[in-house]
């Protein structure tokens, strides 16, 4: 039986999101994409707070740019924003997408921002 893709991912999503949980120590970069723009959150889910967020949406750096550059603009931009709040590891949510294309880019351009996971 064919699953719809929003049923698929919904299923991945909670494989994945058995195991990772974002703590204050090592918080959740959870990762959102649209078919316009592309959203990237640090989460601590313990206590339910957004560390820090980036998008694509209304970043003057990321407009104008095809959607795998703006990701890259959206990591460096969620990396530098974490280190400043003090965070340097994390813990990657791919959200129930696949790892590559817009989501690789992103993790990857964060990663050399500073930030390890």
């Amino acid at each position: 039986m064919a699953f719809s893709k929003e049923i698929r991912r919904a299923k991945i999503k909670r494989r994945i999101r058995k195991n990772i949980t974002g703590t204050s120590e090592l918080p959740r970069l959870s990762v959102f994409r649209s078919n316009k723009q592309i959203y990237a959150q640090i989460i601590d889910d313990v206590n339910g707070v957004t560390l820090v967020a980036a998008s694509s949406y209304k970043n003057k750096e990321a407009e104008n740019l095809p959607k795998i550059d703006q990701a890259k603009a959206v990591g460096k931009e969620l990396a530098a924003k974490a280190i400043k709040a003090g965070v340097e590891k994390v813990v990657f949510d791919r959200n129930g997408y696949l790892y590559h294309g817009r989501v690789k880019s992103l993790a990857d351009s964060a990663r050399e921002g500073g930030l390890k996971f």
